[in-house]
């Protein structure tokens, strides 16, 4: 079994970071506004990243740490710019 996170951009502009072990009912069910959470009231939405994971220890631990990134290091994550993203952990690490 896999399992997934998953980052979905709000209409407002925001983004949303989760994780399922089935993608396609979780997003299924955010695009419809069936989930009552942060992107029901931010209708339409897109999904702008996913990756797999083999756990779901190891899917919510990349939840966690994704959700305490900043803006510009998703969206680094988002656009595979993995030399971005190193330049950005570096730069917070250095802090």
């Amino acid at each position: 079994m896999a399992f997934y996170l998953y980052i979905l951009k709000c209409s407002d502009d925001s983004y949303y970071t989760g994780h399922t072990d089935d993608i396609e009912r979780r997003l299924s069910e955010h695009f419809k506004g069936e989930m009552a959470c942060y992107t029901k009231k931010r209708l339409p939405i897109e999904l702008v990243h996913m990756q797999e994971f083999p756990t779901r220890y190891e899917a919510l631990s990349a939840e966690r740490q994704v959700k305490r990134w900043s803006r510009k290091k998703k969206e680094a994550l988002i656009q595979d710019n993995w030399e971005e993203l190193q330049r950005l952990a570096k730069k917070n690490f250095l802090k």
